[in-house]
């Protein structure tokens, strides 16, 4: 089937400067408002909180209105266009899929968001650059690793993309190096905050991170 370049939002400016997504997934929900105002007051601006996290739209809602717009906040693990509708009307500024699905993407375009749909070959990076892109989001970023996204970025040069799976505080230099945009980091920053509510460790990381990103204040 053919696709045309519909073209894409440009990418937040709280990414363009810290260069760094924090994704929160997990948890019971009891932790969440609390990782998400670390996080911000540590200087990363830019959160997702993913679909399958307990109170995700609700915490999103709320934090919303406690940052206003110091923060970019957005929904991931979006995989219809039902979840598409629920996380704008909570106030998503962008939205992060795991896959391609022209639906979603058609959607996301219909509420004028940010789009990271999730890619891994060349086919299936243009097909989510074609399909409106903000960037794509490179996934699983640690089957490849740095090394991959600067082959991929050889012939795909005006494609922005956003490696996520598997990245630390230690390795988002070596993919912002290999020609990233910036780079989505899960686990490794999160730690166990979403379940404990450690809030100094995650801290640590997030400065951690930011360091290595070039993003910290």
């Amino acid at each position: 089937m053919e696709v045309k370049d519909l073209g894409a939002k440009q990418i937040p400016e709280a990414l363009r400067r810290t260069r760094a997504v924090a994704i929160l997934r997990g948890g019971s929900g009891e932790h969440l408002d609390d990782v998400l105002d670390a996080l911000v007051d540590s200087g990363v601006r830019c959160l997702e909180v993913t679909t399958n996290t307990p109170r995700a739209l609700e915490a999103l809602r709320a934090a919303r209105l406690r940052h206003g717009t110091a923060a970019e906040l957005g929904v991931g693990t979006v995989r219809t266009p039902e979840q598409v509708d629920q996380a704008a009307e909570a106030g998503a500024q962008f939205i992060v899929t795991p896959g391609l699905d022209e639906a979603v993407a058609d959607r996301v375009r219909a509420h004028d968001l940010a789009y990271f749909p999730g890619a891994f070959t060349a086919t299936e990076v243009l097909r989510a650059h074609a399909l409106g892109a903000t960037a794509v989001k490179i996934f699983p970023a640690s089957l490849g690793g740095p090394k991959y996204v600067r082959e991929l970025r050889a012939p795909l040069d005006d494609v922005e993309m956003l490696p996520t799976g598997g990245i630390s505080p230690d390795t988002a230099g070596d993919f912002l190096r290999a020609g990233a945009c910036a780079v989505g980091v899960g686990g490794p920053l999160l730690g166990d905050a979403l379940d404990t509510g450690d809030l100094d460790g995650l801290r640590s990381r997030a400065r951690a991170l930011l360091d290595a990103t070039g993003g910290a204040a």
